[in-house]
């Protein structure tokens, strides 16, 4: 026991030496994203939380708009992000193979439905009928996984495909207009593609288990604790919101994707948003990066039960 609280005294004290010696920020960089519709952040952004909570520090909030993880991960590799507002895990993986330590503060959403491979319009597509045809979707996230593990189901490999890396935006305009066989697309996107004719191949149901979270690196964690944990509660309260607004919360999320109110309260029932992350989380991120391993996504082993802060359980 004393070794255990010996332990733990120095853990503390090398925390707080960090935090000491690091300067106090006077910027808070944080990332948003449209696609995946986590509306937590919007709701975040446009009510001005978290500049209400630093406003007395005289802490500047800049939010930036990214439209996937990987782009996300890059300003944080180059030290011009703090927070990825919204990080799927399986890039979180990724990326910590690939030396960028990179840290779960509080989860977000758990999207299955949310997820899809759809058709061009006009076509009745399966995933065996994708064989030699063109694929388009961001590489590296939940939705390239989840091209893989339709196409493995099948006895196909991602190689049977002609896989064209592009952000969700494009790949649904490269679909409308004929460009490609077959689009991954998430949120407002499967919306409107199957509105527009293209129809859901296959979801994320049954096949992989999306986890969406709000993530940060291991030195900002390190040297600010302080800020992490109050971002953390401020999302916490953003949830609270909207639990208590429903209808308020509906008509931004319609209003910020372009979709009816009704679809966007479709698409918040398939969220299912979630804060506090479990131990069925970390389960998942396990099994997700022996999927990412198997596949030839992720080269290097990580060790999974470092990637969560202990603040993300609480």
């Amino acid at each position: 026991m004393k070794i255990k609280s010996l332990t733990a005294s120095i853990l503390i004290l090398a925390a707080s030496a960090a935090s000491a010696a690091a300067p106090q920020i006077k910027e808070l960089n944080i990332s948003y994203v449209k696609p995946p519709f986590v509306l937590q952040l919007l709701v975040m952004k446009d009510r001005q939380m978290l500049e209400k909570e630093f406003e007395k520090e005289g802490i500047k909030v800049n939010w930036h708009n990214m439209g996937t993880s990987p782009e996300a991960a890059r300003a944080m590799g180059a030290g011009s992000l703090d927070i990825a507002g919204n990080m799927n895990t399986a890039a979180v993986l990724m990326l910590n193979s690939e030396g960028l330590p990179v840290r779960i503060l509080t989860g977000t959403a758990h999207p299955t439905s949310n997820f899809a491979i759809v058709s061009k319009p006009g076509t009745h597509l399966t995933i065996k009928d994708l064989k030699g045809k063109q694929v388009v979707g961001p590489k590296g996230t939940f939705l390239h996984q989840l091209l893989v593990a339709a196409l493995e189901k099948e006895g196909l490999k991602e190689s049977d495909v002609q896989f064209i890396n592009m952000g969700i935006p494009k790949a649904l305009s490269a679909i409308m207009a004929g460009r490609a066989d077959a689009a991954l697309v998430a949120s407002s996107a499967l919306i409107k593609a199957n509105k527009s004719g293209a129809e859901t191949i296959v979801n994320a149901d049954g096949l992989v288990e999306p986890t969406l979270v709000m993530t940060t690196t291991q030195k900002f964690a390190e040297e600010h604790p302080d800020i992490v944990k109050r971002v953390s509660k401020v999302y916490k309260e953003a949830l609270q919101w909207m639990k208590n607004n429903p209808d308020q919360t509906a008509e931004m999320g319609a209003k910020e994707h372009g979709i009816s109110v009704e679809n966007a309260k479709t698409l918040i029932e398939r969220s299912h948003y979630f804060d506090k992350m479990t131990q069925k989380d970390v389960n998942d991120l396990r099994v997700n990066e022996k999927f990412l391993k198997d596949n030839g996504m992720m080269r290097n082993p990580v060790k999974v039960e470092e990637l969560v802060l202990p603040l993300a359980f609480e």
